[in-house]
């Protein structure tokens, strides 16, 4: 199992259109096949720093999600509003394991 980390800098004076934006996300993301944990935006301190983390299977399976994700229309809906709002200004995903218990090595499956 994978975990998806979404690191987003959004602009601090629209934070409502990313709570819109997480909120499609919430209804998008597990329709189209991944675990979503859930979006978090900034409360305190830093006022642009916002995450979205979602679990999936493996690689290959992220890869299907993503061809999903972009065939959706509530998707497709979404990446089109963060376009036109302009409220990302930058977003990097990283891919982690749970190396400690309960999900890691030697762990019950």
């Amino acid at each position: 199992m994978l975990t998806c980390v979404i690191r987003y800098h959004i602009d601090p004076t629209k934070t409502a259109q990313f709570a819109q934006y997480a909120r499609n996300w919430g209804q998008a993301i597990p329709r189209c096949g991944a675990n979503l944990i859930g979006y978090y935006a900034p409360h305190e301190g830093s006022s642009t720093l916002a995450y979205g983390i979602y679990t999936i299977a493996s690689l290959a399976d992220y890869e299907a999600y993503r061809a999903r994700l972009a065939a959706d229309p509530l998707g497709r809906e979404n990446y089109e509003f963060a376009q036109k709002e302009k409220f990302l200004l930058r977003e990097d995903r990283t891919f982690v394991k749970c190396v400690s218990a309960p999900d890691g090595p030697g762990a019950a499956t």
